[in-house]
């Protein structure tokens, strides 16, 4: 039995989005939710529509049709600091991190604390206040991460990658979109990551975590929406989610759902 939801449910929705590259319609009336303290996978093959999507709902691009909510409230974000103003934070595969900064540096990059007073207006910054913050970020994110170090380019993979999300986290009010967090990175750095998103979603916040890969999916995604030729397919709760299924919804085992969107069950899927 399918079980219908409203938009106030979601920290992020977005429903009916097109859009077009050209002729290229890239984006065929797009839908996805997320929920507040839950990580949502958002998986597809090549040419799904995923990367379009994160640009919509991180305020990279306009969408040329449809709506997006922040708390059932109407949002059309037009720049990424539009985004970041309602509380939704993106850390892209390339991390946008400044190399030659230390972790703290690249913490506050654009949004440094100043000291107090006249030292303050002229410019001079807290840098005691920005390690102590740092270090707590860190600290609840579980990472390990010498606030005193010179540059995030000496650090490991999985330590820049911690410092992006923790920056990402520090600022986000509402959701965190995380682009292929654990690409590159070997095992153990890949479990430390994935720990760290669980560790961000048990703080409240929606995690959307778009990833090729499917065991990452499977180990820590409360939820998996699918885009499949533009278009969602699918929206799986994790007890229902296996290998098999989540392959055949991405390659063409079932068709678009029909709008408004609920979760679909086992029954209905058989029955398509």
């Amino acid at each position: 039995m399918s079980t219908a939801t409203t938009s106030t449910e979601f920290a992020l929705t977005a429903r009916g989005v097109h859009v077009f590259y050209g002729q290229v319609h890239a984006l065929r009336g797009a839908a996805f939710d997320c929920r507040p303290g839950e990580v949502t996978a958002l998986i597809g093959d090549n040419g799904a529509g995923k990367s379009t999507l994160v640009k919509v709902l991180s305020g990279a691009l306009a969408p040329d049709e449809g709506s997006v909510e922040v708390d059932g409230r109407p949002f059309l974000a037009r720049t990424p600091s539009d985004a970041q103003d309602a509380g939704i934070e993106t850390v892209y595969q390339d991390l946008s991190l400044a190399a030659d900064l230390g972790p703290v540096q690249n913490m506050f990059l654009g949004r440094e604390i100043r000291r107090p007073g006249i030292l303050g207006r002229l410019g001079f910054l807290d840098d005691k206040a920005m390690a102590a913050s740092a270090v707590e970020d860190f600290a609840k994110l579980g990472l390990r991460v010498d606030p005193r170090r010179g540059s995030v380019r000496e650090m490991s993979g999985g330590q820049r990658q911690g410092v992006a999300v923790a920056k990402a986290v520090s600022w986000a009010k509402r959701v965190v979109l995380l682009d292929e967090p654990t690409a590159a990175l070997g095992v153990v750095q890949t479990k430390g990551v994935l720990d760290m998103v669980r560790r961000v979603a048990d703080q409240g916040l929606a995690v959307v975590l778009i990833t090729h890969n499917m065991t990452d999916v499977l180990s820590v995604s409360d939820r998996v929406e699918v885009l499949r030729l533009g278009q969602r397919v699918a929206s799986i709760e994790r007890r229902d989610a296996t290998l098999e299924r989540l392959v055949a919804e991405m390659t063409g085992g079932t068709a678009p759902e029909s709008e408004p969107t609920t979760d679909l069950s086992s029954d209905q899927e058989d029955q398509r």
